[in-house]
């Protein structure tokens, strides 16, 4: 099964409300890109626009974290009403971190927990994690900026992590991030994505519930 989680940074702000309240209606997941100008050139929103979603939001909260030294603030993050969380492997190198320990931190607080990677980090160094993962997050464009193009790569990407997950008999679904719509979901899914998010191919459309039934597979 396909789950849609539209991305809120491509909603539209001044009117917020009603696009959450369309995701509640048609989609499965809300994703929430979290970015701090640091780990990402780009800045995003933080935790009162989190916590104004969770508010109306009947759906599960998907927080993405874009932002350097993530372990601090993966509890304020659980408290604004996140239901899963993910990180930058990248990040918690960087940071000299330990990403299972993050991981662990993470679940603790009863969220699931994800690992992110960008596109140029090999995913075989997603694999040490792959028991400790609740999911896993491929970025199909660079993480930072929405209207990137879809790199096609991911597919092959994909394939192979799918094939590590099921050699070792684990459930541990993956999300694909960047220039999804519905002209490639379909070839996501056969190569083992189950998580879908969807920006600009979603709020952008002329009918956005059309545009998520499209990325499910329904039409």
């Amino acid at each position: 099964m396909r789950l849609v989680a539209p991305s809120i940074l491509s909603a539209d702000f001044l009117h917020l409300e009603k696009d959450v309240l369309m995701v509640n209606r048609h989609a499965d997941l809300f994703h929430l890109d979290i970015m701090d100008g640091t780990f990402v050139p780009n800045l995003s929103f933080g935790f009162p626009v989190v916590e104004a979603i969770a508010k109306k939001a009947t759906l599960p909260l998907d927080v993405h974290l874009m932002i350097v030294h993530p372990e601090k603030y993966i509890e304020r993050f659980a408290k604004a009403g996140a239901n899963y969380i993910s990180f930058h492997l990248e990040a918690a190198q960087d940071d000299g971190n330990d990403p299972a320990e993050i991981l662990r931190s993470i679940k603790a607080l009863g969220v699931k927990a994800g690992l992110a990677i960008d596109p140029d980090v090999p995913v075989e160094e997603l694999f040490p994690y792959l028991e400790k993962v609740d999911f896993l997050l491929i970025m199909s464009v660079f993480a930072g900026f929405g209207g990137q193009k879809f790199i096609p790569e991911t597919y092959g990407r994909i394939l192979t992590l799918k094939a590590e997950i099921q050699r070792r008999g684990l459930h541990c679904p993956i999300e694909v991030d960047g220039g999804v719509d519905p002209g490639n979901a379909d070839a996501l899914a056969q190569a083992g994505a189950e998580m879908f998010v969807a920006g600009s191919s979603v709020f952008k459309a002329e009918d956005p519930a059309a545009a998520i039934a499209a990325i499910r597979g329904c039409n």
